[in-house]
């Protein structure tokens, strides 16, 4: 075999191998992005078991949509902060839904459980302020540029219209069993371009995806948990 001959099989498996990798690496992506909506489904069913959801099912039925992060976890042992992964979706006046787009969290330190290794979070869009932080860029801080407060449980949801007023986002975690609205100031969420590429197959923005229906066979789980969890709103 001549030079010439050797340089093209060589280019030629470069290629290949350049190729090989970019189809994993985006298989893995679709693979990542497809167990975050089924670990979404599996954490709002687990919310929606509990006696007190019901006060989160009342701010959701009420909202504008929810930012679902099925797997915080902690980011440093000295450190406290967290990071995970998550997507949105948005409510339509009729019940149906739109999306998703996926999102990223990092930041200030949940407070974990003595023992926790990870939480699941749920944020509730409220108002058209939290809808513009979740399309108007790529990335926020809770706090700083949303008003965000921990989500009130249980039947008595008049705390909930009380600081609908006041509060853009209500927050809601589920860590060892438990239950219960968290504070998550400081925390930043930021848009997940690669992870929207991969569901939607091609680039695609948070406004653009989230209205988009959320009708894929991929989301039917994920709506379905919603929607039953939607009918435990006491109104």
């Amino acid at each position: 075999m001549d030079k010439k001959s050797r340089y093209g099989v060589l280019l030629f498996i470069l290629t290949a191998a350049i190729m090989l990798s970019a189809g994993l690496a985006a298989s893995a992506e679709e693979k990542a992005h497809e167990r975050r909506i089924r670990l979404s489904a599996e954490l709002l069913q687990k919310m929606a078991a509990e006696d007190d959801s019901a006060g989160m099912a009342d701010v959701i039925k009420s909202g504008k949509g929810v930012a679902i992060f099925p797997a915080v976890t902690k980011a440093g042992l000295v450190v406290g902060g967290q990071v995970g992964e998550g997507l949105v979706l948005l409510r339509n006046p009729n019940g149906t839904w739109r999306g998703p787009s996926f999102m990223g969290l990092s930041g200030a330190s949940v407070g974990f459980q003595i023992g926790a290794q990870s939480v699941g979070l749920v944020l509730v869009i409220t108002n058209e302020e939290g809808l513009r932080a979740f399309t108007g860029g790529n990335s926020f801080k809770l706090g700083a540029d949303v008003a965000i407060a921990a989500g009130p449980v249980g039947r008595d949801t008049s705390a909930a219209t009380d600081g609908r007023a006041k509060a853009s986002i209500y927050s809601y975690s589920m860590s060892k069993g438990l239950f219960a609205g968290i504070s998550l100031e400081g925390t930043v969420l930021n848009q997940n371009r690669d992870a929207n590429r991969a569901y939607w197959g091609r680039d695609m923005s948070a406004a653009a995806a989230l209205k988009k229906p959320a009708s894929d066979k991929r989301m039917k789980k994920l709506v379905d948990s919603l929607n039953a969890l939607v009918k435990k709103a006491p109104r």
